[in-house]
């Protein structure tokens, strides 16, 4: 998978470069993303997406929509990660890498595994997920489609999770400064 699990003075370096992490995040999102589809059409009573969903989805507001969901994907990150690791709000960085045209949230200091996986699933159960549910129950396709959208969003952080999957909930984990994925520091002592 090109992931670089090598230890290092810093600790064990579980990352890929933010291209093949793009490149993996399309390979997870998109079936993914098909998925919630095909289950919207078979379980929404709205069934097929009416022709005014298709331009509700091109209107500005849709836009609006989209961004501010974005800013929201961040925040829930550095909010959770803040609140479960303990850390000083202050702690957690926030911006835009214009190469990859990737938003992140970073951690500044090291987190509990357990907590850094928490921050990293929660925007993709309450922008994607939840939205998803509950347009597919009340048969609303530009919810379904907000979700859709936020899932393929979380692509790069379920590609995250998925590299440190074999990691102790305890273990102290790092964000990588350059690369998608953590660095895994060695025990205190």
């Amino acid at each position: 998978m090109g992931v670089s699990d090598t230890p290092t003075a810093d600790g064990q370096d579980l990352s890929v470069s933010l291209t093949r992490a793009n490149v993996y995040t399309l390979a997870v999102s998109l079936p993914l993303v098909g998925l919630m589809l095909l289950a919207y059409l078979e379980l929404s009573p709205a069934g097929f997406v009416p022709a005014n969903t298709l331009m509700l989805t091109a209107s500005l507001l849709f836009l609006v929509l989209v961004v501010t969901g974005i800013l929201a994907h961040e925040a829930n990150h550095g909010l959770a990660w803040a609140l479960l690791g303990r850390l000083p709000l202050q702690r957690i960085r926030f911006g835009f890498q214009a190469s990859t045209l990737t938003p992140y949230a970073h951690a500044l200091d090291p987190l509990p595994a357990r907590a850094y996986r928490l921050g990293a699933i929660l925007p993709a159960l309450l922008l994607g997920g939840l939205p998803f549910l509950v347009g597919t129950i009340v048969g609303s396709p530009s919810l379904a489609l907000f979700g859709m959208i936020f899932v393929f969003a979380a692509g790069g952080d379920l590609l995250v999770l998925w590299l440190i999957r074999g990691i102790d909930a305890r273990a102290l984990v790092q964000d990588h400064l350059s690369r998608a994925g953590w660095l895994v520091l060695p025990p205190p002592g």
